[in-house]
């Protein structure tokens, strides 16, 4: 999952390095472990729908199939959703969090930026993740489309209308998986 996700993380944390005058080395760490911390924490309940799902659908390709339509039936409608939209559109213009962030004090400083840039993160991601439960954690082709759908959502100079072609996209995909034998 951090494999995934730095490349989308990337341009905020290149950007918030500019912003760390002193003590670089261990502000940026901090900065960079919070953001593994909230993603390790919403691992977490993946991990356990993962394993029910595998003991679900093991030897039952329906409900397997059944799954992943409704992983991305919930994908799909999640993206054309205003949290996903408010969520996306602090990660697409990160200087008014920067901003933000200039406020914090005090030794957790840099950890509470990152964790809150991240929790934008995980606002924008989870249901794309949740795709990739239903598919399987190790696929490694899907969890190459998904980073790179969620770096061009992100980064893309098109990525508002690029999110809404993914929604639709998935709505489709999640009536083909389901009817499909």
């Amino acid at each position: 999952m951090a494999a995934m996700m730095a490349p989308s993380m990337a341009p905020v944390g290149a950007l918030y390095a500019r912003t760390v005058q002193t003590g670089r080395a261990p502000r940026l760490a901090a900065f960079g472990l919070s953001y593994l911390v909230v993603w390790a924490a919403a691992g977490i309940p993946a991990l356990v729908l993962a394993t029910g799902l595998d003991g679900l659908t093991m030897g039952n390709a329906r409900a397997g199939r059944l799954a992943l339509a409704g992983a991305l039936a919930i994908a799909g409608l999640y993206e054309l959703s205003p949290l996903k939209q408010a969520c996306l559109s602090h990660c697409r213009s990160p200087i008014g969090l920067l901003m933000h962030y200039a406020s914090y004090r005090g030794e957790l400083r840099d950890f509470r930026a990152g964790s809150h840039h991240a929790l934008y993160c995980l606002g924008c991601c989870w249901a794309l993740m949740a795709v990739l439960v239903a598919v399987g954690t190790m696929n490694l082709p899907a969890m190459a489309v998904l980073a790179l759908v969620i770096l061009l959502e992100k980064v893309w100079s098109l990525g508002a209308p690029f999110s809404r072609a993914v929604a639709v996209a998935a709505l489709v995909l999640a009536v083909v998986v389901a009817v499909a034998p």
